[in-house]
């Protein structure tokens, strides 16, 4: 129970912690994504308050990581905090969504499967998953070179090629060209396919999964010895991409919707 001495000090952190959430909110509005950033007359203008008090506010904001402000041109930007919190939650909706689904994929299939996120040059899995009661960790948090495997081109979907040249130019591995071919292959057929580019004797599948703004955010990835798996891939492809439908469609995509 607030006594009288706490509810003024209680009423003056909330109308601060408001003020806070203003800035935030300005510059997450579509006229500082347009423009890459504010600045802090532009931003006291849209919070109606006064320039010194945004600078302050801003100032600590940034000590925090919560905004950062660009060095050259001196307006500021939504930090690396507020990302950082925005990717953990999201992930772990995400691994919450996929889990059921690629248990019943896993099953169908009778392999393991894989949500993958691209990292910088890598392809990362969150989740594996099996046909049987129990998950597996072997590969969770581990990375592979994004264009070694299927997952890698359904990741990259969203990526010009002069965005693919600037991520792997500098890497002597990767054919740009190549890797842009596959690219455009799954985004015809819905996934695609890796035939022991990442190792001899392994083949797999990979399917998009979308997010409510239709961004791909995800591969759903499933990789099997070539004894085996082979001959099933364009099956086991349309299969994969139908169970990433479903992940994309819990997650609120909806594919004949506006964008």
């Amino acid at each position: 129970m607030n006594t009288s001495e706490d509810a003024p000090v209680a009423r003056t952190q909330g109308h601060g912690l408001r003020r806070d959430i203003a800035l935030l909110e300005a510059l997450g509005s579509p006229e500082a994504h347009h423009f890459g950033g504010l600045g802090v007359n532009r931003i006291a203008q849209l919070v109606g308050r006064e320039k010194s008090q945004v600078s302050r506010a801003l100032k600590a904001l940034a000590q925090e990581g919560l905004v950062e402000r660009d060095p050259d041109t001196l307006e500021y930007r939504l930090g690396w905090r507020l990302f950082s919190l925005v990717a953990r939650t999201s992930e772990s909706r995400l691994v919450r969504v996929a889990g059921a689904v690629m248990h019943r994929l896993s099953v169908d299939l009778e392999e393991t499967s894989h949500l993958c996120v691209l990292h910088d040059q890598e392809v990362r899995t969150l989740l594996s998953v099996s046909g049987h009661s129990y998950r597996l960790r072997e590969w969770e948090g581990r990375g592979v070179p994004a264009w070694t495997s299927s997952a890698g081109p359904v990741l990259l979907q969203g990526a010009t090629p002069d965005e693919l040249y600037v991520r792997f130019g500098a890497t002597d591995e990767v054919s740009v060209p190549a890797l842009w071919a596959r690219v455009r292959q799954a985004q015809v057929e819905g996934f695609a396919r890796e035939i022991e580019e990442f190792e001899p004797g392994l083949v797999g599948v990979s399917a998009p999964v979308h997010d409510f703004r239709g961004r791909v955010i995800a591969a759903l990835n499933v990789t099997a010895p070539a004894d085996r798996f082979e001959t099933r891939l364009d099956h086991a492809g349309r299969t994969t991409a139908q169970a990433a439908a479903t992940i994309s469609a819990q997650l609120g995509w909806d594919p004949g919707g506006s964008r």
